[in-house]
């Protein structure tokens, strides 16, 4: 690096104040005159390549080696038209540049062109700043718009978007091949009256108006579907009204399964509508995609269970650190005596998590008639998790602990999905449940016919269970060390006289005190049981 450009004076002072500002925002400055092969440097850009001054290059003098090779022609074609007589007053360039621990950093590179009166370039200088992570963050969201779609192309069913108009705006592979298509663009803006004949197009339309108007859901409707010139056809369709973030209708979705074959076989058997119902009830929970699967919500009102001596309280926090969580906790009661408590963690973050979250939302409604048997509840659950996403050729889990409270016969049996299990309080003490390795069932998703030992415990051996999340005991602090669950296991005894709504805050409130930053790197749940006397 070389001394600043002389002239003036006060230069090493004003760059001093002008590198304190570029800090600030995480820029650097650099200058060049074009007739040399030194530039000057400030400190924020040798970071950025890390060097010293003297080894720092000047990667705008050819060969340009330090400039990564696929964006080394763009780099040279903006500068070259920087440098050109009479060309643009500045300079704008993205590239990865080589730095001193051998490793590529995508840099921003602005530069304001000075010209003598002839109009060549004497000298471009400029700002530089690090967008390694947002080049990163893009090339992730891109990645996961690409896996989303081709989960929604695998499908076996027919999913499409529609425009106020009944106009198609998106639709997945398989409803651009029903209609004759060869790829989904090729139906985007069409209606049903360019594929079906009036009989059916008609009637949809009235029913997508309908829809509409109301705000209210079409399912399970089986259609038939007549065209000009080819074969009719029988689906079971289910259609939406489709908002959006601000509540406004924007047109209908729906999803739509082909069962002409089972129509044409089962037409006149008396429970034919009970078997398409069936079919269709499991598609559409495997179709959760196509709705507005990045709204995780925490449950907001907990039911009421009691018997004549004991009541069950409840309390629980929500901390997702995006709009699209892979934490979720639920209640499922399954009578006035009796309750279960899930709570389950899925792999990652974004789209791809909040899909999940919304398939296995699905699965637990299938799953209600095995609520009280917390090991079937997890198998079945496993299952239907397990067979979406191999026909979906995905690989993604999910973690779970589910407990059932049993006032009537005095116990709580629970099992576990790979996920750390619950913290309790009681006449014994403080401590967690499941702990062991032997204890838990794997991960949801991965092995199809797992199996989830459970373990019973009676109800006067617990004052308060407290399920969690791993992003409240993988909170590092400033030595990178994690909470885990004896620093909960302690904070939980610290507090345990302390009302339950007051202990889930201060539990909050200690783990953030702990972490880096004060704040958590991942999704936080919290789901807190009492048991009161009446």
């Amino acid at each position: 690096m070389t001394p600043p450009p002389e002239g003036d004076e006060s230069q090493d002072l004003s760059e001093g104040r002008l590198d304190l500002a570029l800090r600030a925002s995480n820029e650097g400055i650099w200058d060049w005159r074009t007739d040399q092969k030194e530039i000057y440097y400030s400190r924020r850009i040798l970071e950025f390549l890390e060097c010293g001054d003297k080894q720092a290059p000047n990667f705008f003098t050819p060969p340009h080696k330090t400039v990564h090779v696929e964006d080394r022609e763009k780099f040279k074609t903006s500068l070259a038209g920087a440098l050109e007589s009479g060309g643009p007053e500045f300079l704008s360039i993205d590239c990865r540049v080589h730095t001193g621990s051998d490793a590529w950093r995508w840099l921003r590179i602005r530069g304001t062109v000075v010209r003598d009166r002839s109009g060549r370039a004497t000298r471009i200088a400029g700002s530089m700043i690090d967008i390694s992570r947002r080049k990163a963050a893009e090339a992730q969201i891109e990645e996961e718009r690409h896996q989303l779609r081709l989960l929604i192309d695998h499908v076996p069913l027919q999913v499409y978007f529609k425009d106020t108009e009944s106009r198609f705006v998106l639709s997945n592979q398989r409803m651009a091949e029903w209609n004759g298509a060869e790829h989904p663009r090729e139906i985007k803006g069409k209606h049903d009256r360019d594929f079906f004949a009036s009989e059916h197009w008609e009637e949809a339309a009235r029913d997508e108006e309908e829809i509409m108007a109301n705000g209210t859901a079409i399912t399970g409707k089986l259609e038939h579907e007549i065209r000009d010139g080819r074969r009719n056809t029988w689906v079971l369709t289910s259609k939406f009204p489709w908002f959006d973030s601000h509540g406004k209708i924007k047109g209908t979705f729906g999803v739509s399964s082909d069962v002409t074959e089972l129509v044409k076989a089962q037409q006149r058997a008396a429970n034919l509508a009970s078997e398409l119902s069936e079919r269709n009830e499991v598609y559409e929970e495997e179709v959760q995609l196509a709705r507005e699967i990045q709204q995780a919500l925490a449950q907001s009102q907990f039911p009421g269970i009691k018997n004549e001596s004991h009541r069950l309280q409840f309390g629980a926090r929500y901390l997702p650190i995006s709009g699209l969580a892979g934490d979720f906790f639920e209640l499922v009661k399954i009578s006035s005596e009796k309750v279960g408590l899930l709570i389950c963690d899925v792999m990652g973050h974004g789209v791809r998590s909040a899909l999940v979250v919304s398939m296995l939302r699905g699965l637990m409604e299938k799953q209600r008639r095995s609520a009280s048997n917390p090991s079937k509840y997890l198998s079945g659950l496993n299952k239907g998790l397990a067979s979406i996403l191999d026909r979906a050729d995905a690989t993604m889990f999910a973690t779970a602990f589910y407990a059932v409270v049993d006032l009537e016969k005095g116990r709580v049996r629970c099992a576990c999905a790979g996920h750390p299990g619950a913290i309790v309080c009681g006449p014994g003490g403080v401590h967690q449940i499941a702990s062991e390795k032997s204890e838990r069932g794997p991960g949801l998703g991965l092995i199809p016919e797992a199996e989830f030992p459970s373990q019973e415990i009676p109800l006067d051996q617990i004052n308060r269970m407290l399920l969690f999340t791993d992003g409240l005991i993988e909170a590092e602090n400033e030595a990178g060390e994690d909470f885990l669950e004896s620093g909960l296991i302690k904070v939980v005894s610290e507090r345990k006289n302390q009302a339950l709504e007051e202990m889930l805050d201060g539990v909050l409130a200690t783990v953030l005190s702990h972490s880096e930053g004060h704040h958590f790197d991942d999704d936080v749940c919290l789901l807190g049981m009492e048991l009161g006397k009446l």
